[in-house]
């Protein structure tokens, strides 16, 4: 899970570094497509985790399950919305279904040590 933050945060400064307005308007206009509006960044983010599962992206998967739990939702409530996916996705879905809940589960063991070494 570190591993997968570490390595997309070096590779996106690494792709802003390049001299190339078209990239940097993309990353732009992600990050503003999550700021809150008439919804709000919370629900954005489990709407992007469910578009990613269909798309079947790994690593938006992960890292919307990241921003998920950081906006405050519960594994039930999650998964909940990943079932959305696979229904919307298909039986193709279910490997990446399969990921996702493997690294929720690191994540909600991270959270878990977190809590209890404060």
């Amino acid at each position: 899970m570190q591993q997968f933050v570490s390595y997309r945060q070096r590779m996106n400064e690494r792709i802003n570094g390049i001299d190339n307005q078209l990239a940097r308007r993309f990353f732009a206009l992600d990050r503003q497509c999550y700021a809150d509006g008439h919804l709000d960044l919370r629900t954005k983010e489990l709407l992007g985790l469910v578009a990613s599962l269909v798309l079947r992206c790994d690593d938006c998967v992960s890292y919307h399950l990241a921003q998920c739990r950081k906006a405050g939702w519960s594994f039930d409530q999650i998964f909940e919305a990943m079932t959305v996916g696979l229904v919307v996705g298909g039986s193709i879905v279910i490997p990446h279904l399969r990921r996702a809940v493997d690294f929720l589960d690191q994540l909600t063991a991270s959270e878990d040590e977190d809590t209890a070494s404060t």
